[in-house]
């Protein structure tokens, strides 16, 4: 039988990329007179580039914001449909922000929108996302290897600990775009020229 999206699950799917599509990032910085972000540094859009502007207020508005606007598609999702429908907010989060219609579809690595997904769906997933990206970072400085570690924890706990395996396989899923568009810091990690948080670009 063939795999039919539902108008609930449609809808969710359409309010998570409206969501996930806005470039926080770019506005902040746009609105703040800096350069265009996407000229500089890595070119995304996302936190850890606004950090490379100089401006960490802009950097922390940045990652709270592209995490909030994930948390707030799936739990609007969620109260109007369900956990079940509430996934499919999560996806259109997620792919609203790696690819956003508004700037040519080049968005950023999604990091920040993955937590706020997992915040909406179990914050004991988000929890276990949120320390193993700080415990990884402390030791590492890459915020590369932190994303994709907690990236692989993530799923992991969603179908062990919360029991969501529903959840766990969208996780997993996503997490696996996730790396592919943290393709090229996996290269500079494995040859060591990866930047550290806090390094220049």
């Amino acid at each position: 039988m063939p795999f039919v999206l539902s108008p609930d699950d449609f809808f969710s799917l359409a309010l998570g990329y409206w969501c996930g599509s806005i470039p926080f990032g770019l506005l902040l910085t746009r609105l703040a007179g800096t350069a265009d972000l996407r000229t500089i540094g890595s070119g995304n859009i996302g936190a850890t580039n606004v950090l490379r502007t100089g401006r960490k207020d802009l950097a922390a508005a940045t990652l709270v914001l592209d995490a909030l606007k994930g948390t707030l598609a799936v739990g609007l999702a969620y109260c109007f449909f369900g956990a079940t429908v509430a996934l499919f907010a999560a996806i259109g989060a997620f792919i609203g922000h790696l690819y956003p219609v508004w700037i040519a579809f080049r968005g950023g690595k999604g990091v920040a929108t993955f937590l706020g997904c997992l915040i909406g769906i179990a914050w004991q997933a988000a929890l276990v996302f949120a320390l193993a990206w700080l415990a990884v970072a402390a030791l590492t400085r890459y915020s590369s290897a932190a994303a994709l570690t907690g990236s692989v924890l993530a799923p992991l706990t969603l179908y062990f600990w919360v029991g969501r395996p529903d959840a766990a396989l969208v996780f997993a899923l996503l997490a696996l775009l996730l790396w592919i568009k943290h393709s090229a810091n996996i290269g500079r990690l494995m040859n060591g020229t990866e930047t550290r948080i806090g390094q220049g670009s």
